[in-house]
């Protein structure tokens, strides 16, 4: 018998019909003596990581068999929680009460029991044993008490405070910043105990709130020396050698579009029209030229998994000297590139795509505002003329693939982004909402296309790679979205099996309207998020068959995999072995790269609260005009109009009425006066608090 966890499993749901002990599975099984040793201690294991569970008096069991689940612990600030379980296949998030969390802390792995469930059918659990403590160290805000001290986390899920005794203080004092290590983890009669091991500074130190957040979630600037110096020792200086069986295109009109503050540009675009259509050349840094696998900056690489970008910095994924410098598309020097070239039909359908190695020179580097303007005033005598055909080719392009991907079934959120413009001193100037114009759409077109059509390349020679992959929305969140928006009167056509082009449909009905804002962002939060698989369902959102990322690898670890692997395609054929090694290792590429993402992502938005906080914070009793753009239980958001912020008017500040929440038309009313407070409403409001660490803004209405 082959001693791996998955055959162990399958032998004990099928002969075990009770908790064992050790020696009794090992007979039942019929575990030889040769390999006892080795079955005990996969059992143990087994055990460790909740797939079995280890009773009193030794005793080993299923945990599906006696009501236990496995899973992840989220907290929340009130001292309650969520577990999330392990297989999909099981209940939702159950909820845990702050009386049965059993000391586990935010994002414990535990095993719990479903004791109850609540009238709407929500299971209520009590956590039985803690498998694995997530969190060896925290970050929060020191406050002392007869002589000791006590640490606030300043991530509130962690909602044990941490005791530190005097002789572990460091010497920190009221109101700092602190890191702290964990000496002993919460129990019945025993607290969160630590040692502060590091000061950061005091919390109204807007660079401390700053690093504060880094620490927090585990994030840092600096690299490794090794990765460091084989950076430095990596040239700028193409050879002949570097040249091989490339392809020069040196000669073609082929330029970059990117923000204004972008540095770091990995893809540019070239463009003829065609006796059928059109030639699209997306032209791709070949970072993979210089990251070799397995090398300090590739392990480094994998290790960030994506570039985190954040008002006025980045936290790059390679060194600057790659990724600002070397493998960024300048104009006017000569870059190596991996080329996607698509040809397309007048309709816009791909007819044929080709992929190979380049060496290019950017003519240009065009920021979005730069094209926009171009494609609206056509300058012949601009500075730029010589591209301005070829723009507006690309701009006819671009808009006949737009409306081909949403008749396909593309959904189009339209949930606005803050834009925060920063000082030369590291303080705000203002906040707006981002533009996103004609030439951001043309590049997310190009873009799209080029995945797409890589993707493909590699699904039809059979290799295993990353897929970028959108799983279908869950039936109970439809139906929740569904109830929502019935009180808009926006009903889906077929809610128990429902397309993307339905919920497209929905989107087109409610632009323009009030409850735009809320409704997409409503739906965005119904979609489970897009993540990296070695497995291919698709990509629901964008409806597309097959997607990879292709496009960015400067910033995004799936890319630059995916770069190697589109090599190998064009040069050699894998054996079945090989293909084998390869898909494992896509699948653990493809999990690391996930949870990169997901924090760096948690990162960017815990900088952009704090800057929307800290920007409001010397506005306290100012007043601004702003609209609603959620009504919820306990009161109503108001984004105001003078600067992209929005803050919470709480019910409790209504005092000229006792107003009740009409929950099914998203509305407040007054029981008297019959005042009404709904999405879209304009209203006068007073900055009443800001409060930087909660990352909260309330308002009250004038």
């Amino acid at each position: 018998m082959t001693l791996s966890k998955d055959s162990i499993l399958k032998k004990i749901k099928k002969k075990a019909g009770r908790p064992m002990k050790v020696s009794e599975l090992a007979r039942v099984l019929g575990i030889s003596e040769v390999q006892r040793r080795e079955f005990r201690n996969q059992i143990k294991l087994m055990a460790g990581e909740g797939s079995l569970v280890r009773l009193r008096g030794g005793r080993y069991g299923l945990p599906d068999e006696m009501n236990l689940i496995t899973g992840i612990f989220n907290g929340h600030p009130n001292g309650y929680g969520f577990l999330t379980p392990e297989k999909n296949d099981q209940e939702g998030d159950i909820y845990i009460s702050p009386k049965c969390t059993a000391g586990a802390m935010h994002k414990d792995k535990v095993i719990a029991r479903i004791e109850s469930h609540t009238s709407s059918g929500r299971p209520e659990g009590r956590i039985m044993r803690i498998l694995e403590r997530s969190t060896t160290s925290l970050v929060g805000l020191f406050e002392p008490l007869d002589g000791n001290g006590w640490v606030i986390p300043m991530d509130n899920k962690f909602f044990h405070d941490i005791f530190v005794s005097s002789k572990h203080k460091l010497g920190a004092k009221t109101g700092q910043i602190v890191v702290v290590e964990i000496t002993s983890y919460p129990e019945k009669h025993q607290p969160l105990t630590g040692k502060v091991t590091e000061i950061l500074g005091y919390s109204n130190d807007p660079k401390v709130e700053l690093s504060s957040i880094f620490r927090k979630l585990g994030t840092r600037f600096e690299f490794p020396l090794n990765v460091v110096e084989q950076a430095k020792k990596t040239t700028e200086h193409i050879n002949n050698k570097d040249l091989n069986d490339r392809k020069d295109l040196t000669d073609w009109t082929i330029f970059t579009i990117d923000g204004e503050t972008a540095k770091d540009f990995d893809d540019a675009i070239s463009l003829d029209v065609t006796d059928i259509g059109f030639r699209l050349g997306v032209h791709i840094a070949d970072v993979s030229h210089y990251v070799k696998k397995n090398s300090y900056l590739d392990k480094e690489a994998l290790e960030r998994g994506t570039s985190i970008y954040f008002p006025s910095d980045v936290i790059p994924m390679l060194p600057f000297e790659l990724s600002n410098n070397i493998c960024s598309l300048k104009p006017n020097v000569k870059r190596l590139t991996l080329t996607a070239l698509i040809d397309f039909n007048h309709k816009g359908e791909v007819i044929h795509s080709d992929f190979f190695t380049s060496v290019i020179k950017s003519c240009t580097r065009f920021t979005y505002n730069e094209v926009a303007s171009l494609l609206k005033n056509d300058a012949t005598e601009n500075k730029h003329s010589e591209v301005i055909d070829i723009l507006h080719n690309m701009h006819r392009l671009s808009k006949i693939l737009r409306k081909q991907r949403f008749k396909s079934g593309s959904v189009d959120f339209h949930v606005p982004e803050p834009e925060i413009h920063m000082s030369s001193k590291g303080t705000v100037e203002k906040i707006t909402k981002a533009q996103h114009n004609e030439a951001h759409e043309l590049i997310e077109e190009f873009m799209l296309v080029a995945n797409q059509v890589v993707a493909r390349h590699l699904f039809d020679k059979k290799l295993p790679f990353i897929h970028r992959i959108h799983e279908s929305p869950d039936e109970k969140k439809i139906a929740a979205f569904q109830e929502f928006v019935a009180g808009f009167g926006l009903r889906l056509n077929s809610p128990s099996n429902v397309s993307s082009t339905d919920l497209q449909s929905i989107l087109k009905r409610v632009r323009g309207r009030p409850e735009e804002r809320v409704v997409n962002t409503l739906l965005l939060r119904t979609m489970k998020k897009a993540q990296y698989s070695e497995k291919d369902p698709g990509h629901f959102c964008l409806g597309f068959k097959h997607y990879t990322h292709f496009t960015s690898p400067i910033r995004r670890y799936p890319d630059l995999v995916t770069h190697r692997l589109l090599k190998e395609s064009l040069n050699h054929k894998l054996s079945a072995h090989g293909k084998k090694i390869l898909a494992k290792e896509m699948k653990e590429t493809a999990e690391q790269s996930t949870l990169k993402e997901e924090k760096a992502v948690k990162v960017e938005r815990e900088i952009t609260d704090l800057r929307r906080t800290q920007f409001m914070s010397d506005k306290i009793g100012k007043s601004f005009t702003g609209t609603i753009v959620n009504v919820t239980p306990f009161g109503f958001f108001v984004e105001l109009v003078e600067v992209f912020v929005e803050g919470l008017v709480h019910v409790s500040s209504l005092t000229d009425d006792y107003y009740i929440h009409i929950e099914q038309d998203h509305k407040w009313m007054g029981q008297r006066r019959n005042k009404v407070y709904k999405i879209g409403d304009l209203v006068k409001v007073r900055v009443k608090q800001v409060d930087i660490s909660l990352r909260r803004i309330d308002l009250a209405l004038l």
